[in-house]
Formats: C-alpha cells, structure tokens, sequence
C-alpha cells in the first residue's frame, strides 16, 4: 500500500519516492519547480502528459515545497510565489496531470548526489523524464540535461529537454511574472501564464466590520502568494472550485479602520452563504482605485456604494466578451 497518498482536485498526491514503486505503473513525469506553471512550464508539462498519451501510463509532475531556494540561500528567496501547493494542483490537474510528487525540500534533499536522486526515482517504472533543458537539481546543481541523458541511457527512461518560451523577446520566467503582477500588468502576466492570474485563498474570520455598514466580506488566507497593488479591484470568484460570482475587493492596510497588516477581503455580490474555511479563487479584473484613508466609516460606506456600482458594470462588460 502507497503511504502519504491522498488526491487534491483529483490529482494524486505521492509525497515521497520510496512509495512512487507501489503505484505499478508506468510514469510520466515533468519534473521542476514550476512556480506559476507559467507557459515554459507548461511546455515541459505538455511532453509528460503527451508521452503517457502515447505509451500509456500516469503523466506526473515532480516538483518541491518548500521553494529550494528558500532552504539553500534564504536571503535570495523571492518573498511571494505565484501559487500555493493547492493552487498549483488544480492548475496542473487543468493541463492533464493526474499524478503530483511535492518532495519536502530541505538540506537533506539539497545535500543528496544527483545520481542518488535519480536512482531512487527510477526504482519506479519511470517511462519518461521532462525537464527544462537548462533545470539543474542535486548536490552543488551537478544534474544537468547531459547527466540526464547518461542515466537514460542507463536507467531506461526517455529525456525530453524543453527549450524555454519567449515573450517580447526574453525567456518567459516566474521572476518576470512576479514583477509583472507588483507592477499591475496582469496583461502581461496573463501572456507569459497562458491563463489569467488568479490567487488563492481560505477564507478566515475577520472583524466582521464590513457586514456592519452593509458589504460583508470574505477574509482570504494567501499565504506567500504574489499580489497585484494596493486598492480597490473588480473581481472575479471560483468559490471551492465550482460556484462563480463577481465581486469588489479591497487589498491593502485599511487605514480608515486602523489596519496594522496588509489584508485582502472581497465583497461578493448577491451571495449570502457561510464561507468560512472555504477556498475561494480571485481573478482580479480591473483595478478601480487605489488605497485611501478616509475621515469617517460612514464615507467609506459611501464610497464602497460606488465602487460596487462601478465593478458592477465593468464586470458586466468583462462578462459579455
């Protein structure tokens, strides 16, 4: 029996290699970290899930949490990621995968040999490996597509070494996308993701303020994620993965109300349903205005009035394209 097994929006999650032999099957496997699963990720993908298409098998993607870098040189670590793990699965469940391996990076695993790496995932029946043709993994990086293409010829496995995908003529990278999303070029984001940008959250108790003078919002939980600028912003919603709605978000400190700590809550239009602990998706579609002090609650309720008239009618249009 497969230990450390379970699924997460139908994908199933293997969290170490000892147990990737139980599964029986031929693997598939595009292996990275993948923040963002942006579209040279999704290249990379594409040759797994293809492969396992063609030859039979389970198309996986072999990734690691936390981000390696932030285990072997902190103080270069980028503060906000593109995904959580929960996040990163259902996008990958979208591209076909139907198996996920989030390796527990820490300086164990960094400290492991390249070629002990691969031995111990090739105890599986590992069909397929498909990388970036510039990835590198193991100790002191030393496993390279080279080295990759000596254990295939050894281990029985086919190498697909992917080149990177360009945009505006540099390499599309998770780096460019984060920069892009502080910036508030979700236009260009959205180019280099191959899907809008969305963020992630679990909706936690708030102070309830919002519901007083008439707008409840949904507290969202983001962990690291990387958010667009401070203000205002019309917004989409996936409630759990399935229900829709539209709505009006505030990201910032709210200042009117005293806030000590940057806060993303999202007011949903014409939904009244209990939300708490529940993951909801935010697609942030138009930013209306930035963040503002106001001298009164009571004239930050009337300009929360408008702002819902105005995401209302902008999210109608976005709607009807």
């Amino acid at each position: 029996m497969v230990g450390e097994t379970n699924y997460r929006n139908n994908v199933q999650i293997v969290n170490r290699l000892e147990d990737l032999p139980a599964l029986g099957v031929p693997l598939h496997l595009a292996m990275g970290v993948f923040d963002g699963v942006h579209v040279g990720h999704q290249a990379v993908i594409s040759r797994a899930v293809e492969a396992a298409v063609r030859d039979g098998g389970l198309p996986g993607l072999l990734t690691f949490d936390p981000h390696p870098i932030r285990v072997i040189a902190p103080n270069k670590a980028p503060k906000s990621l593109l995904e959580t793990l929960e996040h990163k699965a259902r996008v990958v469940a979208d591209l076909g995968i139907e198996l996920l391996i989030p390796l527990h990076f820490d300086m164990a695993l960094a400290k492991m040999e390249a070629g002990d790496f691969i031995d111990k995932l090739t105890a599986a029946q590992v069909h397929t490996i498909a990388v970036g043709e510039d990835w590198r993994f193991g100790h002191y990086r030393s496993g390279d597509v080279p080295f990759l293409k000596k254990m295939a010829a050894t281990r029985g496995f086919k190498l697909e070494a992917v080149a990177p995908v360009m945009h505006d003529g540099d390499r599309v990278s998770s780096t460019r996308i984060r920069q892009a999303i502080r910036d508030g070029n979700l236009n260009a984001a959205e180019q280099m993701l191959g899907r809008p940008y969305t963020v992630s959250g679990i909706v936690i108790e708030g102070k309830k303020l919002g519901r007083s003078i008439g707008f409840p919002t949904a507290n969202l939980s983001t962990g690291d994620a990387q958010l667009p600028p401070d203000g205002v912003w019309a917004v989409h919603a996936r409630i759990a993965g399935d229900s829709n709605c539209h709505g009006v978000a505030n990201l910032g400190m709210r200042p009117t109300v005293g806030g000590s700590a940057r806060t993303l809550e999202v007011h949903l239009f014409d939904f009244s349903d209990d939300l708490y602990d529940q993951e909801i998706e935010i697609r942030f579609v138009s930013h209306l205005r930035g963040e503002v002090k106001f001298p009164s609650v009571d004239s930050l309720r009337i300009q929360i009035q408008k702002d819902v008239i105005t995401a209302k009618q902008i999210l109608t249009d976005f709607s009807s394209t």
